[in-house]
């Protein structure tokens, strides 16, 4: 009878020691991390470009959904994280550049090497109002390391993103921008 015990009492010990483990599948279950954030946009260079963007962790990044109105109706224009949550210039440029903490550069978000706050263009529907379906690969949310988002700007500019001028994309002014906060 004592050795089906043991076996069994390891069994469970087993077990019990791997459901306590952390995983680190999730970016909420780093130390700081939150599980939600929210970017207002406000109109840069003189635009009425506004809008409100809601972010979460979400497989391998940050996924971004909301509205961004006040654009001409079906026009193109490039959206990116800029490394300084500054959006107090007139213009926008307090925001900085790309953030770009691998030191890649710029691209699409769909190249193996761009700034991690390269995203593709949005595109404005008929009445001025880009929906925001935009996911953020290899971004986080919180925790302080450096790919973590948190106290960035979002900014979208004037023009398309050709994906290809550097440092940028030759994609023009700031015509909105909005620092990404917590709860």
């Amino acid at each position: 009878m004592k050795l089906r015990i043991l076996p069994l009492a390891a069994s469970i010990a087993l077990l019990a020691g791997c459901a306590s483990t952390p995983s680190s599948d999730t970016a909420a279950s780093a130390p700081g991390a939150v599980d939600m954030a929210s970017v207002a946009l406000a109109p840069a260079s003189g635009s009425m470009v506004s809008g409100k963007l809601m972010l979460m962790p979400m497989g391998d990044g940050v996924h971004v959904t909301g509205d961004i109105g006040g654009l001409a109706p079906n026009s193109t224009h490039g959206f990116h994280i800029h490394e300084t949550g500054d959006c107090s210039a007139a213009d926008a440029s307090s925001a900085g550049g790309h953030f770009n903490p691998a030191g890649d550069a710029h691209g699409r978000a769909s190249a193996p090497h761009h700034h991690l706050g390269d995203n593709d263009n949005l595109v404005a529907d008929t009445n001025g109002v880009a929906h925001v379906d935009a996911h953020f690969a290899g971004a986080v949310l919180g925790g302080g390391g450096a790919d973590d988002i948190v106290g960035k700007a979002v900014v979208v500019h004037a023009n398309a993103d050709d994906y290809t001028s550097q440092p940028s994309g030759n994609a023009g002014a700031r015509i909105a921008c909005g620092v990404i906060t917590a709860p």
